[in-house]
């Protein structure tokens, strides 16, 4: 039997005003935010924040390749919506695919010369980007009481996804 905590209480009743408001002004700055990063990383180097995702996961795997499936699972995507995103960064010469070594049951994404070098030109200004809209603007005890909402966040909603 469950035990019948104040926490557990609370997740039964609706939100309060102030708790919706401060919901709200969560969700609306981290999409402005989102957005505003967005934009600086297309406007500087053409890149979508999808293509530097797959990038980024590419360039830190051993031998800069992956398979799809684990490329899928370690950036959070559905394996469709990779595979269409695939899609459009290969005819760019962004990463390649090919048919996997060990067996034939799928296929390993391998970044390109042409996507190393988008990766390298897009990562300095996109980090200068992070720290003057996210960092700077944060006290370091701001910066730190973020990681533990984000990191208490990720628990949270890791643990629901089991129920």
């Amino acid at each position: 039997m469950t035990e019948d905590t104040p926490q557990r209480r609370r997740g039964r009743q609706l939100p309060t005003a102030e708790q919706l408001r401060i919901w709200r002004d969560f969700i609306e700055t981290a999409e402005t935010l989102r957005s505003e990063l967005t934009s600086r990383l297309q406007r500087e180097s053409s890149l979508s924040p999808g293509d530097y995702a797959v990038l980024l996961a590419l360039s830190e795997a051993e031998g800069r390749r992956m398979r799809s499936s684990e490329l899928a699972a370690g950036i959070g995507w559905e394996r469709s919506r990779l595979s269409h995103h695939l899609g459009r960064m290969e005819r760019r010469a962004l990463i390649r695919r090919e048919e996997y070594a060990a067996d034939n049951r799928g296929a390993e994404v391998v970044l390109t010369p042409t996507g190393a070098e988008a990766f390298r030109g897009a990562t300095v200004p996109h980090l200068r980007a992070v720290r003057e809209l996210f960092v700077d603007a944060l006290t370091p005890d701001q910066l730190a009481a973020a990681g533990e909402v984000a990191a208490t966040l990720r628990a949270h909603l890791g643990s629901s996804r089991k129920l």
